[in-house]
């Protein structure tokens, strides 16, 4: 990618030498880029986040964000991509073909609650992105390629359990998907309310294990149960 062109309106040239920097390396600026954007989005939403001041927070330009992102709404979508594909491309990862059917599974619900727990602008950009109805998710060109790996893995377990006569064979890998993650957003998305109402933080350090090998269970007795 080449360096973006001169703009006289823009202020750039109160920094030109860490402009010029940022241009010759544009993976690395594009990626600081991303890293503050998705801590302006989750925290005030689409209409709340200033590019302005993600711009200062990554001592770059307007102008260089837009010739990155081309505008706004092209800068939350690339937000929101990422953070799918950082929980896509984690999933890949567990073992399918080596691991017996019911470990794979749960392999797959831990990942799944340490990568929700440890990454919680996710859970609040897929919220603030459901408040929208998704229709910024909606206009994604790679979109197919977020959603399907998630349901590719979970297929391959549970053909794997099946064949095994281990699994129950009127079982859906979109609904394990759906069972697995519930349990995880819920427990990041609604952990202040919860408490609130009943007196029980979910991200509680003790409660952790307990809860990761709640999820495990109840995922395995639902394949299981005949």
């Amino acid at each position: 990618m080449t360096a973006p062109p001169p703009d006289p309106d823009s202020g750039a040239d109160d920094a030109p030498a860490e402009e010029a920097r940022r241009a010759r390396d544009p993976q690395r600026t594009r990626s600081e880029i991303l890293d503050v954007a998705t801590g302006e989005f989750s925290a005030n939403g689409f209409a709340g986040a200033r590019v302005d001041e993600i711009a200062a927070k990554t001592r770059t330009t307007k102008r260089m964000i837009y010739y990155y992102f081309g505008s706004k709404q092209g800068l939350y979508l690339a937000v929101l991509e990422r953070a799918y594909a950082t929980i896509r491309s984690l999933e890949q990862q567990v073992d399918v073909e080596h691991l017996d059917p019911v470990a794979a599974i749960r392999q797959l619900s831990e990942l799944t609650f340490d990568h929700h727990e440890s990454h919680p602008d996710f859970i609040r950009l897929v919220g603030i992105e459901n408040i929208h109805e998704a229709k910024h998710l909606a206009e994604s060109e790679v979109l197919p390629g977020l959603s399907q790996p998630a349901v590719s893995v979970i297929g391959r377990i549970l053909d794997r359990g099946r064949a095994e006569d281990i699994f129950r064979d009127d079982v859906d890998a979109l609904d394990v998907h759906m069972m697995i993650s519930a349990f995880c957003v819920f427990r990041i998305a609604n952990r202040y309310t919860f408490n609130t109402v009943f007196g029980r933080d979910l991200l509680d350090s003790r409660l952790r294990g307990h809860y990761r090998t709640m999820l495990g269970d109840m995922v395995v007795e639902y394949l299981t149960s005949r």
